[in-house]
């Protein structure tokens, strides 16, 4: 059985869905006509994105408490049988500085980025995959990972850039293990480059992916979604975006 087209589901779970692009994916989806569920750790950001966007709902989990998202798992498919995409949005990127001036080593923190960025997706994924299968028609994985799990030029965060790493080669996996059970899942990976977004908000700088800030590679997240929105209707397993088209096409 071959896996099916990006764009069949009719119903997405977004986690960390109520800013930046995951909220930008959501009114993507919802615009040509999907339902979309958000998940966040704030319910009060949630409630909000939710109302302004149309989501059918929203779940507060904070995905980084792994213990949680087997409960989660049955309470979302209990009430939402019709679920057939997952988007596993939701991470974080911290500056992690082992020696020089700007030392910064919190490994608590760091445990606190791995478990965002793998275990949650990890986890989301492979306790979702029953449910997916058992779908008649189908369903969708996508997983987000980053420019810098290719190319770890940012030096000052290195457990990011391992984590995206992993979710690279995860996704890689993940996608030919099901091809190979005959699964009709389809699972894409979706890799941003610099986008303008809150992701650095621990940084010293918080603003320093913006171009009014001097980052010239970075795109807007209007520009991030018109490439990954094509990506979507080209049924691509790996979509990029801006910059980020042309090392992923390496690969």
């Amino acid at each position: 059985m071959a896996p099916v087209s990006t764009l069949s589901f009719t119903l997405a779970l977004i986690t960390g869905g109520a800013g930046g692009l995951g909220r930008a994916m959501a009114e993507s989806l919802i615009a040509q006509g999907k339902s979309v569920i958000i998940a966040g750790r704030t319910e009060s950001t949630l409630k909000q994105t939710a109302r302004e966007i149309g989501a059918k709902d929203y779940f507060v989990i904070d995905v980084s408490d792994i213990s949680s998202i087997k409960a989660f798992v049955t309470d979302i498919t209990t009430k939402y049988p019709d679920l057939d995409c997952v988007i596993n949005n939701a991470g974080v990127q911290r500056p992690f500085q082992i020696l020089g001036p700007d030392y910064d080593f919190d490994l608590t923190k760091a445990d606190q980025e791995i478990d965002t960025n793998i275990r949650a997706p990890l986890h989301l994924c492979v306790q979702l995959v029953p449910h997916l299968n058992s779908r008649p028609n189908g369903g969708v994985i996508m997983n987000i990972s980053s420019i810098l799990g290719y190319n770890p030029t940012s030096l000052i965060n290195p457990v990011y850039n391992g984590s995206k790493a992993w979710v690279a080669f995860f996704t890689t996996n993940l996608r030919s293990q099901l091809k190979q059970a005959g699964s009709n899942i389809k699972v894409v990976e979706i890799v941003p480059p610099s986008v303008e977004t809150a992701l650095h908000r621990e940084r010293q700088d918080p603003d320093d992916n913006k171009r009014a800030k001097g980052n010239q590679s970075a795109l807007t997240i209007e520009e991030f979604m018109k490439d990954v929105e094509l990506g979507w209707r080209e049924d691509r397993d790996r979509v990029s975006a801006g910059p980020g088209k042309e090392l992923v096409e390496m690969w």
